[in-house]
């Protein structure tokens, strides 16, 4: 088994779990919304929850991914561990940890103006941003996307598909990458770039 694959996803009792269509469907439902994700032909997904021994109260319940017809507990070779579902196991049990993650916490970007006039608003359901052009940048926010904007030049962004924030995230910074002689630019949080010295003029 993948030794990421293998260990097994902790799930809040805030967050809801549902198998569909035979288990090849796993939909995760917390308070920030409700991700749904495919789960290849080869893998399976085993869902348990925690007693606590004393009280008998569920605790926190857990999941993990493993080949089709095998234990969960069972971490003996099988025939069907091969090294591309070895990979597959790894790929969606961090998949499905971001999902748990997302829906549960949330996850977050910010983003940061830097240049003499740049500045973003939210208007509706569209980011406003002005970067220097003849025109001010519009871009539709995606349903599921919580945008908000500090003092003219901070942009939060959070929503619980870690993948689709990461999307638009980077959409909105390839309107103005951040540039090498000044730093202007739509910047990561921390973000460090590699300055460059200019030209010096012929003396």
């Amino acid at each position: 088994m993948s030794r990421i694959g293998k260990l097994p996803i902790r799930i809040p009792q805030t967050v809801q779990v549902l198998l569909k269509k035979g288990g090849s469907v796993l939909n995760l439902t917390g308070k920030f919304g409700s991700l749904e994700i495919q789960i290849p032909e080869q893998l399976q997904i085993i869902a348990w929850r925690e007693l606590d021994s004393e009280t008998g109260k569920v605790n926190n319940g857990f999941l993990s991914v493993s080949f089709k017809g095998q234990d969960s507990f069972d971490y003996r070779a099988s025939s069907g561990e091969t090294r591309t579902n070895k990979s597959l196991q790894g790929l969606y049990r961090t998949l499905i940890n971001n999902m748990v993650i997302g829906v549960s916490d949330q996850f977050g970007i910010t983003l940061v103006l830097q240049g003499v006039g740049y500045r973003a608003s939210v208007q509706g359901d569209s980011l406003i941003l002005n970067l220097g052009f003849s025109h001010p940048v519009e871009i539709s926010i995606p349903e599921g996307i919580t945008v908000e904007v500090v003092q003219n030049t901070t942009i939060i962004l959070k929503a619980c598909d870690k993948e689709q924030l990461g999307f638009f995230a980077a959409k909105v910074r390839a309107w103005r990458p951040p540039e090498p002689y000044k730093g202007k630019g739509i910047l990561y949080k921390d973000e460090k770039i590699l300055r460059k010295a200019g030209k010096s003029g012929k003396k």
